[in-house]
């Protein structure tokens, strides 16, 4: 069992997941956000690794992208990162399942084993690659994804078909990732227009909790979600709320609390 199936067997709903781009604002941002979504209240965080071709994502994650790049973050520089978040004392790395979100090509190049490799070693317990098909996965990956005890997280859409939703839910070991609509990342989400998806969902009674996200952005869309799944995944507001901050904690701090207000 890793941290993301512990959180699940401790935590059933309101799950607030959060994105960021790793290396943005500054390429050193890295620890200081993670201690400070971690102590805010985020039950899991995904860290995005940037890419210079970010096809799904919206103008925000794609402009912070690419300032990381620029700012020289690399996925070596990330696991550095990670691994010295491990060793600080103020960072307790079991208690929030950290997953790592990208695209295919700077993976591969990297090398896949190497990467999953190094991931174990880092504290991460998921991967999130949304341009690797399904059955490229599970013919030539889930092996490599399995002895290093990470869990492969699939998104869906209004568009997925049962059959591959209940294909999706054999494969997987973490959550399902819900995108809220087939938009990019960052556009306003409609819950209450995507009711009937996110019911037929529920219906199946899968045996992984569904995340839902794109466009949750702040408190009523948060429960909004969460009526309908185990949880729900925050990104681009995030990014938006810590761009220009003057520190990061107290901007986390804001952002979180106005997420998870009563």
């Amino acid at each position: 069992m890793n941290s993301i199936q512990k959180l699940f067997s401790q935590k059933e709903k309101n799950i607030l997941s959060i994105y960021f781009t790793a290396g943005f604002p500054r390429l050193n941002d890295t620890e200081n956000i993670l201690r400070s979504l971690q102590k805010n209240g985020a039950d899991m965080i995904e860290v995005g690794m940037p890419y210079s071709d970010p096809l799904a994502d919206g103008p925000v994650i794609q402009n912070s992208s690419m300032q990381a790049l620029h700012n020289g973050m690399t996925i070596k520089t990330l696991f550095n990162q990670l691994q010295s978040f491990q060793q600080h004392p103020d960072s307790d790395f079991n208690s929030t399942p950290l997953i790592l979100m990208g695209y295919l090509n700077p993976v591969m190049q990297y090398g896949i084993e190497k990467f999953c490799n190094d991931a174990k070693n880092s504290g991460i317990s998921g991967i999130i690659l949304p341009d690797l098909p399904i059955n490229e996965y599970e013919s030539r990956y889930k092996k490599i994804f399995e002895e290093n005890n990470l869990s492969f997280i699939f998104l869906i859409t209004p568009e997925t078909s049962e059959k591959r939703i209940r294909k999706i839910d054999s494969l997987s070991t973490g959550f399902i990732y819900a995108v809220s609509s087939s938009s990019i990342t960052g556009k306003d989400a409609n819950i209450d227009a995507q009711k009937s998806y996110f019911e037929r969902i529920g219906k199946m009674h899968l045996k992984n909790k569904v995340l839902i996200g794109f466009g949750i952005r702040n408190h009523e869309s948060f429960a909004e979600a969460c009526k309908y799944a185990a949880g729900a995944i925050i990104g681009t507001a995030y990014i938006n709320a810590i761009a220009n901050a003057e520190s990061i904690d107290s901007s986390s701090h804001t952002f979180l609390n106005s997420i998870l207000e009563a």
